[in-house]
């Protein structure tokens, strides 16, 4: 309840109001500009160089500027006040300071006497030349103060022992409204940092402010005196703007101080970025409950220094430090509450205005970018200028300066060009002049015995070179018709040396089955494959089945290209790696269960299903086909093999009206096994079985078959009677109903 009367401020600053009125009146003015339109520079962390303010309002035209901090309020006797660590980081930052000389002084073995002795008021903030009349302001200024000030000088601007022309602090007891525009624009301010455990510690200060040492922090009665001030100027023809150091957008307390004033917009320093952002709450917060989640956070922040002192500082305040303190107190507890929950009186809240409404501009340091506001008709436009980023130095970032990944290619995006990497060997082109491969690209290749195609690149795409640009060679066009036809000849060679190859292990597969040894159903590498366990890892260096020719290189420790029976080699390859040599499958977590659905089904669904096994569900998996694509099929991956079988009781269970098929997933080769031939619609196609049946058929030995023949010893006695190379079964896409 506000009290119908105050007791004098304990701010010694006199009102400056031009209607006098009794002593506790809030000191404010009303500055008003040309109505039509008007321009406001706003900046932050002008850090002393005070000349350059009539500059920037030069360029942005602006009738005024708002500065959020930091300006630069130090005189030569406050260096002695400044301490060490904060007199070198106003050294570091300070605009004033050359570079060469700022990084002498900033060097590890000069010690903190070397800057001091060096270090002038001079080099640290022209408000002296601003104080005696050399340096004057051009258009009105208003600013609060920053984290590194002097509060010595700002006392004396409170006690009147100051004035500077154009010159306005912005303070919990000094407001100022600006009618500019068609808007009239009222400035609350907030000066210092947030500091939660020092909200109480006056320092240097008197009454509500508090500082010491060159630095200047935040008060709970500086926030309490804010409020009282913004409920006593208070008019809703007006558009309130909060300025402050601290960013609401970071503290907790200075967004709920937001609320309680009813901000409008807010504007505060940033932490010397370089850029500035724009943002409401709704456009950074997932939902409603991320923005009481960062108030709650700060109330937490304060609620335990409170806690701690709360006994000493209700001993020595006076009572208008205890009117200030509650309301302090009424920002720190101002959470709002969820829409649409039931209030007091039964009717629900609603949603909270600033939620979406309330604007947020944290800014750049003054010397990387500024906001304009541009007020015409009632309309506040802003243009935000930052210097931002330099990003050239990444355009002499040379292939060689980065760390090449033995399994990957060196550059990940493709460059426009003909798509090859590497001449020819047999091109005779100039010798480009580029540094040679890495070591890991090169080393010793296994001989063929045919002619080995020419080396290109695996990739199909263009090494960037030294300089950015595509190396250009006499007689592009011809040399991209013929590296096309010698890659086509070097396909047809690959493709030729796979059937020969896969033929004489098939021809083993078949020798070592007569021998009594056993054989898959698939077609076996020359030692006979053992059944996949699925309960083991797989063994090192497991194949995914597919015929890829292997790829040698040094960087592949141990690994040499086998050579077949028949004596015919894998062509030598220059691929750099971007092209994918033979995959290696991790292994398949063994308690999968492979879930066929008739009408489709999303994860949190297939989830529900399984009831109380879902506890033990890590992973759900859709396949990449059609039926995957469709949410029809499934991998249900379980922790264990217990989780698994609770999942499998489920069989039988309706979902969404039917009944899934539930079964534990197995490897390929298990289901080659038991198939017989690999692909869900034979008969058609390559990689259907389509070929394969015909060459059974041929051969009398369809499906169903012999009777005590398994489609496995059919298969191999098949491949071993061909006397035409034929497909490699191990090369066919897997079942549509269970691919892996």
């Amino acid at each position: 309840m506000q009290p119908l009367s105050r007791p004098a401020s304990t701010s010694t600053r006199p009102t400056a109001s031009p209607n006098p009125r009794p002593q506790y009146q809030v000191n404010t003015q009303t500055k008003v500009f040309d109505t039509a339109h008007g321009r406001l520079l706003c900046i932050a962390d002008i850090r002393g160089r005070l000349s350059a303010l009539n500059d920037l309002a030069r360029e942005a035209n602006a009738s005024a500027i708002i500065h959020t901090g930091d300006f630069g309020f130090f005189e030569a006797s406050s260096l002695d006040r400044i301490n060490d660590r904060t007199l070198r980081h106003l050294t570091m930052y300070s605009p004033l300071i050359p570079t060469a000389q700022r990084n002498h002084l900033l060097a590890p073995e000069n010690p903190p006497s070397a800057i001091r002795s060096t270090v002038t008021i001079n080099l640290l903030s022209e408000f002296p030349l601003l104080l005696s009349g050399q340096i004057k302001l051009q258009v009105p200024v208003y600013t609060v103060w920053g984290a590194c000030e002097d509060v010595i000088v700002l006392e004396k601007f409170r006690a009147g022992q100051y004035d500077i022309e154009n010159l306005h602090v912005i303070d919990e007891a000094t407001t100022r409204c600006l009618d500019i525009g068609g808007v009239k624009l009222r400035l609350l301010g907030l000066g210092g940092a947030l500091v939660p455990h020092k909200m109480f510690d006056n320092g240097d200060g008197n009454a509500t402010i508090a500082g010491g040492q060159g630095t200047m922090w935040t008060t709970a009665l500086q926030i309490g005196e804010l409020v009282d001030t913004a409920q006593r100027v208070f008019d809703p023809t007006e558009t309130r703007l909060l300025v402050t150091h601290a960013s609401p957008g970071r503290e907790g307390i200075i967004n709920q101080l937001g609320l309680v004033v009813k901000a409008d917009l807010t504007m505060s320093a940033g932490l010397h970025f370089r850029y500035a952002s724009s943002y409401n709450e709704f456009s950074v917060q997932a939902d409603f409950e991320g923005l009481r989640h960062k108030l709650v956070v700060g109330k937490e922040a304060f609620d335990k220094v409170w806690d701690s002192v709360k006994t000493q500082v209700n001993a020595v305040i006076d009572d208008h430090q205890r009117v200030l303190l509650d309301k302090f107190l009424s920002v720190v507890e101002r959470i709002p509450p969820l829409p649409h929950q039931p209030g007091h009186n039964g009717q629900p809240f609603g949603e909270e205005p600033a939620w979406k409404n309330c604007w947020n501009w944290n800014l750049c340091d003054a010397a990387y970018g500024s906001l304009v506001l541009d007020i015409k008709d009632g309309r506040v436009s802003a243009e935000l200028k930052s210097q931002g980023f330099n990003y050239a130095y990444r355009r002499t970032v040379t292939p060689s300066t980065v760390a090449a990944t033995p399994t990957s290619a060196t550059s990940g995006l493709p460059v426009q060009g003909s798509g090859e990497a590497t001449t020819p060997k047999n091109a005779a082109t100039p010798v480009a002049t580029e540094k040679p491969l890495p070591p890991h690209f090169t080393g010793s290749k296994s001989k063929p015995t045919t002619p080995p195609p020419p080396a290109t690149g695996g990739s199909g795409r263009e090494t960037p070179k030294l300089n950015g640009q595509q190396q250009q060679q006499p007689g592009q066009q011809t040399q991209a018709a013929s590296d096309k036809a010698e890659r086509e000849r070097a396909k047809r060679e690959r493709k030729k040396e796979r059937k020969q190859q896969e033929r004489a292990e098939r021809e083993a597969a078949a020798a070592a089955a007569k021998e009594g040894e056993p054989a898959s159903g698939a077609a076996s590498p020359a030692q006979p494959r053992a059944e996949a366990d699925l309960s083991s890892p797989p063994p090192q260096g497991l194949k995914s089945g597919k015929a890829t020719p292997e790829v040698s290189t040094a960087g592949s420790a141990g690994v040499e290209v086998k050579a077949p029976e028949d004596g015919v080699t894998s062509p030598a390859t220059e691929s750099t790696g971007a092209r994918t040599p033979t995959s290696r499958r991790s292994a398949r977590n063994p308690w999968t269960i492979f879930m066929r659905m008739p009408n489709p089904a999303n994860e949190s669904e297939v989830r529900e299903f399984f009831g109380d096994a879902k506890e033990g569900i890590i992973r759900i998996a859709y396949p990449s086909n059609f039926a995957g694509r469709n949410q029809k099929m499934c991998y249900i991956e379980f922790g264990d093999e217990e989780a698994m079988k609770a999942g499998l009781a489920k069989q039988g269970e309706k979902l969404k009206d039917s009944v899934p098929e539930l079964k534990q997933a197995t490897d390929k080769e298990s289901r080659t096994g038991e198939n017989g031939h690999r692909g869900a619609f034979p008969g058609r196609g390559r990689g259907r079985g389509g070929f394969v049946a015909r060459g059974f058929a041929s051969a009398g030995l369809t499906r169903g078959g012999a009777p005590g023949r398994a489609n496995g010893d059919a298969q191999v006695s098949a491949s071993a009677s061909s006397p035409g190379p034929a497909p490699s079964t191990s090369s066919e896409a897997p079942k549509a109903s269970e691919g892996s």
